[in-house]
C-alpha cells in the first residue's frame, strides 16, 4: 500500500476511536456503508476524495491534515 494511505488508514482508526465511534456509527453518520470504512481502515485503503476527507474530519471534530500526520 502507498505510505500515504497507510498514514491516512491508521490515523482514520485513531481519530475514530477517540471519537468513541464504531465503524458502523461512523458509515451511519456519513451515510455510507460500514464496508468503505472497513476499506478506509483497512490494508488496502483506495484513493480518497478530498470532500470525503471533508466530511470525515467534520464528523470526527478533527482537521483534514490530522488524517496524513505521521
Amino acid at each position: 500500500m502507498n505510505a500515504i494511505r497507510k498514514i491516512f488508514s491508521k490515523n482514520l482508526k485513531r481519530l475514530r476511536k477517540r471519537s468513541g465511534l464504531t465503524q458502523e456509527e461512523l458509515a451511519e453518520k456519513l451515510d455510507i456503508t460500514p464496508r468503505y470504512i472497513q476499506h478506509l481502515e483497512g490494508r488496502n485503503c483506495p484513493s480518497v476524495g478530498i470532500d470525503k476527507i471533508a466530511d470525515l474530519a467534520r464528523t470526527l471534530k478533527a482537521k483534514p491534515r490530522d488524517f496524513f500526520e505521521d
